[in-house]
């Protein structure tokens, strides 16, 4: 088939919104025009505005507890679009690190009606974009006619569930020995998952014996730790430590995976980092921003174990989520090992949350 599959589709539908470009979102009983606030334009607002069918602005319940709103629907509420007319305004509403330049916000008018039961959906495809998790929704008919007729992709829901709830596929687009500072011995394996654009890497460190528990350590991105070295984080030094330690003991593997800022982004990540400069811990910042404690995918991980013939380890990790996680996707962690490095007097609030607030063993 030529066309896209429901993942290219995806894919595209991703694309179209980092661009700022809406697109059309069909569930089963209701279709609706889904454009991001944070990259949207004031032009692309204005022809919304138009609209005669239902309109409103999507906003998470983490967002909408410090704008001060009820909180009737769960996971996510409904403010009424009313006569905004200026995307400025509408920033303001979805960006908290906007909030000391617009203090004055609202009342919002909270929507209480029955839901078009495509909102939690909407939420998940923009943080999947890495996006702010906020929109405007606009309810529409015919949405596959108005996407053809506007040259919008048309995504149904359950070609989004099917990123949830489906098992990460990757494949492996290249391999090729690297030589670094720390581990001259390294194979580098490129992943390409089926359902997003960013590649993972896998680095083959020494000699790798699937005969005994392979010594892991899985890396999340931190361009910010691990390129610029950020007194901020720990990430560079936990990156450099766990790099040495799987040389020094002959071999292993370090996954790489592509999941700035704890999965939000390092547009996302920067925006938290002003919020912390306000006083607010890194858990809070990402609430504010309308993001769970942490929006990372370990299964990413643990596919590309599988990938690589691996499935029993000692992991390297300060981090009890990735050794469940790892165990819940039939990878065997025998061992936990330690990784205690790159306290500075800048990050010890940044350290203390995490075994605080995100339950690491510090």
């Amino acid at each position: 088939m030529l066309g896209p599959a429901n993942q290219e589709i995806l894919m595209r539908a991703r694309t179209d919104l980092r661009l700022g470009v809406p697109i059309v979102l069909a569930g089963k009983e209701n279709e609706a025009i889904i454009a991001p606030i944070e990259v949207l334009s004031q032009s692309r607002l204005d022809e919304i505005t138009l609209f005669d069918e239902v309109s409103f602005i999507l906003i998470t319940a983490r967002r909408a507890q410090t704008l001060n709103c009820s909180i009737y629907d769960g996971n996510f509420v409904r403010i009424e679009l009313g006569q905004a007319s200026e995307i400025t305004s509408l920033k303001a509403i979805a960006d908290p690190s906007l909030d000391l330049k617009n203090p004055l916000k609202g009342p919002f008018n909270v929507i209480r009606d029955k839901t078009l039961k495509l909102e939690n959906e909407t939420l998940l495809l923009l943080k999947s974009a890495q996006l702010l998790p906020a929109a405007i929704v606009s309810q529409i008919t015919d949405g596959k006619k108005y996407a053809s007729d506007h040259n919008l992709t048309y995504l149904q829901t359950d070609q989004l569930l099917e990123m949830a709830i489906s098992p990460r596929g990757l494949s492996d687009a290249i391999t090729a020995e690297v030589p670094t500072a720390r581990a001259e011995n390294s194979k580098f394996h490129i992943f390409r998952p089926n359902i997003s654009g960013e590649e993972h890497y896998a680095i083959e460190i020494g000699r790798l014996d699937r005969k005994q528990p392979t010594l892991v350590r899985i890396h999340s991105a931190c361009f910010t730790g691990d390129v610029l070295g950020s007194l901020k984080c720990d990430c560079g030094p936990q990156l450099h430590a766990a790099t040495k330690m799987i040389n020094d003991q002959g071999g292993g593997l370090l996954i790489y995976l592509n999941q700035e800022g704890r999965g939000i982004g390092l547009a996302n990540k920067i925006r938290a980092y002003s919020l912390q400069d306000q006083g607010f811990d890194t858990v809070e910042a990402n609430h504010r921003l309308g993001f769970e404690d942490d929006e990372r995918d370990f299964q990413l991980g643990a596919a590309i174990l599988k990938e690589m013939r691996v499935t029993n380890i000692k992991l390297i990790t300060n981090n009890p989520s990735k050794i469940s996680t790892m165990n819940n996707y039939n990878i065997n962690v025998v061992e936990r090992i330690p990784l205690k490095v790159g306290q500075n007097k800048t990050n010890l609030r940044y350290l203390d949350t995490k075994a605080r607030k995100s339950g690491h063993l510090m």
